[in-house]
């Protein structure tokens, strides 16, 4: 039918607890009008930060087993989004599915590490794995760490506007289309914003007022948003622009002192996406 949701193949961890990952994932695309379909790469009892040693459950045969499952099905998916990948396998889970589906637009959201380090877990291995997988996609949205870390860079704390602008460039070797995300430096630090670029095209830089708490799972809610409003039709400047502006909407409907560990308090927020 023509007026079908867009349908989105989500591959991303699942934790049962904390507001990460598909947990905030599918209730935004949702909301957004695009049928998420979930394809975890792990079930988690709790997100990884902060919350102690979680419960797992794996099964590394489970990935490979549902894209072939949903091929035979003939499934569509207009896009294939992925986050957190443990290992190099689960990269590779990525590229089969954007081989399977070879038109679905493909978003990365480069998990590897921030605040000038590489995320408790990961292994160097998993670096080349993730830039051979960004090399695969149509848009990628690494934070100032992980843009440092695909580009061979010297890790930075903090990125400024300047060079996030020369990194998202560079970045458009790898993929044609770059949103560069958690930038600082900028009016006087009191703003936070995002740098984006496509391959051959002219840059542009988003800015969002400062709110110095910091949340796991905004980076999710951020991919989320930016993902449904481009198959929307919004063109990527204007999706950047609702994404860092819900996240702003969530974090403001967080009550100060409320435990960051637990992510933002998503549920006051979702009606916003739905508004007219």
């Amino acid at each position: 039918m023509s007026n079908a949701p867009k349908t989105v193949l989500a591959i991303h961890d699942l934790p049962g607890f904390g507001r990460a990952a598909l947990s905030v994932i599918v209730p935004v695309l949702s909301c957004l009008g695009v049928q998420a379909v979930a394809l975890p790469t792990a079930v988690l009892s709790t997100h990884t930060g902060g919350l102690g040693t979680p419960a797992k459950l794996a099964n590394p045969g489970y990935g490979p087993a549902a894209l072939a499952h949903y091929h035979r099905l003939g499934l569509h998916f207009d896009c294939i989004y992925s986050g957190y990948l443990s290992d190099p396998s689960q990269a590779k889970l990525v590229e089969q599915a954007f081989e399977l589906w070879p038109q679905a637009f493909k978003v990365v959201d480069p998990v590897l590490g921030d605040s000038g380090r590489l995320y408790k877990g990961l292994g160097a291995e998993m670096v080349p794995a993730m830039y051979n997988l960004c090399s695969k996609a149509d848009l990628i949205t690494p934070n100032v760490t992980e843009a440092a870390l695909l580009l061979g860079d010297p890790l930075p704390g903090v990125g400024s506007a300047e060079q996030a602008a020369e990194q998202t460039a560079r970045l458009t070797r790898i993929a044609p289309q770059v949103v560069v995300t958690g930038v600082t430096g900028v009016s006087g630090g009191r703003c936070i914003g995002c740098v984006g670029a496509a391959r051959g095209g002219q840059g542009y830089f988003v800015k969002t007022p400062l709110i110095p708490r910091m949340y796991h799972g905004t980076g999710d809610i951020f991919g989320a948003v930016l993902v449904g409003r481009i198959l929307q039709g919004n063109v990527p400047q204007a999706a950047v622009q609702a994404a860092a502006a819900f996240v702003a909407d969530c974090i403001r409907c967080t009550p100060e002192g409320a435990d960051e560990r637990l992510g933002v308090w998503l549920e006051s927020a979702l009606p916003k996406l739905m508004a007219p």
